[in-house]
């Protein structure tokens, strides 16, 4: 599978002033575990480019987001979880949302 290295390094820079991130290759795509959870995930696929942890409080509300969409694994949506395109990261400003985004329910799980 190919990454996206550019946008893996773009996350990883986000990501850089967090304790506890690591990085494990997982369902073709680079998963940044934050705190033993999973946060995010970059990749290359035909539906998402990124996925993101926002739990169910945000989930509704994120989903109404340009170039979001359900998070679906095996024909199961994944509630919680949001596949991006690239329409949902046109700017640096649309990947510090979603980075952020994800952060805020990663500290909830602690």
């Amino acid at each position: 599978m190919a990454y996206n290295m550019e946008r893996t390094e773009q996350v990883r820079h986000r990501l850089a002033h967090i304790p506890n991130v690591e990085e494990r290759k997982m369902f073709g795509s680079i998963g940044f575990i934050v705190n033993g959870k999973l946060c995010i995930g970059v990749g290359d696929h035909a539906d998402h480019i990124m996925m993101v942890r926002v739990g169910l409080s945000e989930y509704d509300e994120a989903l109404k987001k340009r170039g979001a969409h359900p998070a679906t694994m095996r024909g199961r949506e994944m509630r919680g979880y949001i596949f991006l395109t690239k329409e949902a990261l046109e700017s640096e400003e649309d990947l510090d949302y979603w980075v952020q985004l994800a952060l805020n329910f990663n500290k909830q799980l602690v």
